[in-house]
């Protein structure tokens, strides 16, 4: 029988996702895939599997989904309540659920984007090369309730295991490089974006991030658009009115407002996870530098699965815990040791 998860109930932006689509930009598509994919490599290192599997994202509030048959699951990126039938769920965590038991998801308490993964992947349907949704190009769809979401074959066995949670979502310094129009911004200009402390504007998806501040706006010199060109994730527009916009991974390919700079791909995962209200920083660091730390990042994410620790359980959240050997023997206080 095919593992799958049942949807009995589900957030409003929940969608497959993977690694993305490469190689269709010129064509007008950008890569799209999962918005932090961090959290992808994090859940298929604790499930000991490639992270190529698709996995389930979810934005801000999650579902309850029942199990067809004995599986593995993992969850990751923002940190949501979790219970498998009564018993409390550690996140960043991968767990066994048996047929008929059901895993109920609670509201982010930190962070913006939770991945539930499962053991052989979800075997959502391959469009263009690759499994993930990316909804405004018209690809995959909404997971609704009353959904069934396959699992493909399963061969791994590892449950029960964590990995520690990094600062990645609850905002912090981002780190960019400069764009092709990052010389018009004036000196003292990129000075005061620099030491500016940005607020993440509610109005944010996959598609882009809008940055609030206090004073006044950011300005190129001599120009408020330019001739559309190309984009890439991670670019910084500043609008006509001088509002940052951060393009994700569901951007347009094309623009036409100035850049001031481009967020490293090492730091997109805290760009997508600070919640709203979260406060940013962008700091400007040399190509050379932006080179090194993508290399330390691609390094990291390649030995997460050494890093993944045994899950110690709580007793409390043990429902069944008087069916379990807790002595092993007894001894006498008395009794001499060396006879």
């Amino acid at each position: 029988m095919t593992a799958a998860l049942k949807v009995i109930q589900i957030g409003p932006a929940a969608a497959f996702q993977d690694l993305g689509r490469p190689g269709y930009i010129a064509s007008g598509l950008t890569r799209g895939g999962a918005i932090d994919t961090l959290a992808v490599h994090e859940g298929a290192a604790l499930l000991k599997q490639s992270p190529d599997c698709a996995v389930l994202e979810i934005a801000s509030v999650g579902g309850v989904f029942e199990a067809t048959a004995p599986l593995r699951i993992a969850l990751t990126g923002a940190d949501m309540t979790a219970r498998i039938d009564d018993a409390s769920a550690a996140w960043n965590a991968a767990h066994r659920m048996e047929a008929g038991q059901r895993l109920t998801i609670g509201a982010a308490r930190s962070g913006s984007y939770a991945y539930l993964h499962i053991g052989g992947g979800f075997d959502a349907p391959v469009r263009m090369g690759a499994r993930g949704g990316h909804m405004s190009a018209g690809l995959g769809k909404l997971i609704a309730k009353g959904d069934t979401l396959p699992a493909l074959p399963d061969t791994g066995t590892r449950t029960g295991y964590y990995l520690p949670r990094d600062k990645r979502f609850d905002g912090g310094t981002v780190r960019i490089v400069p764009s092709v129009q990052t010389n018009h911004f004036p000196p003292e200009e990129r000075a005061r974006f620099e030491a500016t402390s940005f607020k993440r504007d509610p109005r944010a998806n996959r598609q882009g991030i809008r940055m609030e501040h206090d004073g006044t706006g950011f300005a190129a010199q001599g120009m408020r658009t330019i001739v559309s060109e190309v984009i890439v994730q991670g670019d910084i527009q500043i609008t006509g009115d001088g509002t940052p916009f951060v393009l994700m991974c569901e951007s347009q390919t094309t623009g036409g407002y100035p850049r001031i700079g481009t967020v490293i791909p090492a730091d997109l995962p805290r760009m997508a996870q600070t919640p709203a209200g979260g406060q940013i920083t962008f700091q400007f660091i040399t190509l050379e530098e932006a080179v090194t730390i993508q290399q330390q990042d691609a390094k990291a994410r390649a030995g997460l699965a050494a890093k993944a620790q045994p899950l110690v359980r709580d007793i409390n959240d043990i429902s069944d815990l008087l069916s379990y050997q807790l002595v092993s023997g007894a001894i006498s206080a008395q009794a001499d040791p060396f006879e």
